[in-house]
């Protein structure tokens, strides 16, 4: 309604050339039939740049939302396999037998069971060589379990850099495409004698469209990005206490073991 009154206003204050008339004609016949914008058709008549800015954009928040769905269900996973197995660790179970559940050909492990599994292993090996100290012992199961936590970190922290990359880039290339519109509305401008909102109207519009498309791809990475890295150094530190605990319990069955 407003849009309408303000085109009737315009033109009844400036003689109008009579294209110029029947474009803003249009304008304001559509926006009262429809009232408000067709943003589909806002799309289909934007310039070719443009076009491939919110195609851009389009692409990087589809894929913004798969990362964010599948981490969502690698962190649950995680808490809960570390629960899982902080409570049969700490029940007493042997070692000897959670060491053989963890090397079951069926089964996957991973997080704590997986550092637990990779610094027994190491240390039984080196408890097996002639002439080997308990410090030799426990300095090689503890290089085993740092490495395998490295790489479980490196697990969890897979995809987040493309979140940040996503959250961090997508208001700019947005921008892009608002400057390229704005950039087509001033050139139309220059080439007309009088100029009239139905002129510049459609690329104003699709240059703010392009800004606010690339908002609506960034602030859900962003989101997703500090949520997420904070939940891998939670789960990095249980796992760095996990594995300074277990290191503490092979060092008192490593003296046990010496004469």
């Amino acid at each position: 309604m407003l849009t309408t009154a303000f085109l009737a206003a315009a033109t009844a204050a400036t003689p109008l050339a009579p294209e110029a008339a029947a474009a803003a004609t249009e304008v304001a016949t559509e926006a009262a039939v429809s009232g408000g914008i067709n943003y589909f058709t806002l799309i289909l008549k934007a310039s070719v740049p443009v076009q491939l800015v919110l195609l851009l954009l389009v692409a990087a928040s589809v894929l913004s939302w798969v990362i964010i769905f599948r981490k969502q269900r690698v962190y649950k996973r995680a808490d809960a396999e570390a629960n899982e197995f902080e409570n049969r660790f700490w029940s007493g179970a042997d070692l000897n037998q959670l060491y053989r559940a963890a090397t079951d050909r069926n089964r996957v492990v991973e997080g704590l069971e997986a550092i637990f599994e990779a610094g027994f292993r190491e240390f039984t090996r080196l408890r097996q060589k002639k002439g080997m100290d308990a410090r030799a012992q426990l300095e090689g199961a503890q290089r085993a379990m740092r490495a395998t936590l490295a790489r479980e970190t490196g697990e969890l922290e897979r995809n987040l850099e493309l979140l940040a990359n996503i959250g961090s880039t997508s208001p700019y290339v947005g921008l892009v495409g608002t400057v390229w519109g704005i950039m087509i509305a001033f050139h139309e401008l220059g080439n007309v004698k009088q100029a009239t909102m139905a002129q510049v109207a459609p690329h104003i519009s699709e240059a703010l469209i392009a800004t606010a498309i690339g908002l609506f791809a960034a602030i859900p990475a962003v989101w997703a990005y500090n949520r997420y890295a904070s939940r891998v150094e939670r789960l990095t530190v249980r796992y760095e206490a996990f594995a300074e605990d277990f290191s503490s319990i092979l060092a008192r069955q490593g003296g046990s073991d010496e004469p």
